[in-house]
């Protein structure tokens, strides 16, 4: 059991648009720190599956709120590069909650007000002993704005289609590049112009643009910077 107290316990944001690597990053991270682990993405992919499964629409506040604040979710990490999986009450969701249909539907519930505030505690409750590495769009500047050290991954809305599409194409799923492109920049406009916690990165946070890195230049250059922000990390 630890004796830090909670302000004591160190937490990474990694927030940014999808398509930049966020997931594989932290799964390496973990994997090397072996801290907890916070997807809040997959949250609100969780909560618009659930919300699929129980014939709820994603306009329909108080029914979304109140699925929201009985999410029992779990992220498990089986080892760096790996896929993270979630768990939702018990039930491997991981593919279920990755299609597009899930994330466009995730993008209209994330900005109901309600609904942030529903998961903003779950979310909190991740902030345990020995640290935490948050994955996200708001976890530096809404979530945890007290974190020692905060990432924001970048990358061209060209570039993150491509990755996409090839994600897709690994998995045996057609899809077209343009279309791909497209979603990607209109849901772009819709995340960072929406009022409740638009995507943008912490005034403090360290941009870095993976367009043109592989994962083992960002794994190595975000390393670098938890080694010299976060105490007891060598």
């Amino acid at each position: 059991m630890s004796n830090l107290s909670e302000s004591e316990i160190p937490i990474i944001t990694v927030d940014g648009p999808s398509g930049t690597g966020k997931g594989t990053i932290c799964s390496h991270l973990i994997d090397w720190l072996q801290w907890n682990f916070l997807d809040s993405g997959a949250l609100y992919r969780v909560l618009a599956l659930a919300a699929q499964k129980h014939s709820i629409n994603n306009d329909d506040e108080a029914a979304l709120t109140d699925l929201a604040e009985n999410l029992n979710v779990e992220f498990k990490v089986a080892g760096a590069g790996s896929l993270v999986n979630v768990v939702l009450d018990g039930e491997i969701v991981t593919n279920d909650i990755r299609t597009e249909e899930c994330g466009n539907a995730a993008s209209l519930v994330a900005p109901i007000i309600a609904v942030r505030k529903a998961l903003l505690a779950r979310q909190k409750a991740f902030h345990k002993a020995p640290g935490l590495v948050a994955d996200g769009r708001d976890m530096g500047t809404v979530v945890f704005p007290e974190a020692g050290l905060k990432i924001f991954l970048t990358a061209s809305a060209e570039e993150r289609a491509k990755r996409r599409l090839k994600q897709l194409k690994d998995k045996g799923i057609s899809a077209n590049l343009r279309d791909l492109s497209a979603d990607i920049a209109e849901r772009d406009e819709r995340d960072s112009t929406r009022t409740a916690s638009p995507l943008k990165p912490a005034e403090d946070a360290v941009i870095v643009d993976t367009s043109s890195l592989g994962i083992d230049e960002v794994v190595a250059k975000i390393s670098d910077l938890i080694k010299q922000r976060i105490p007891n990390i060598k």
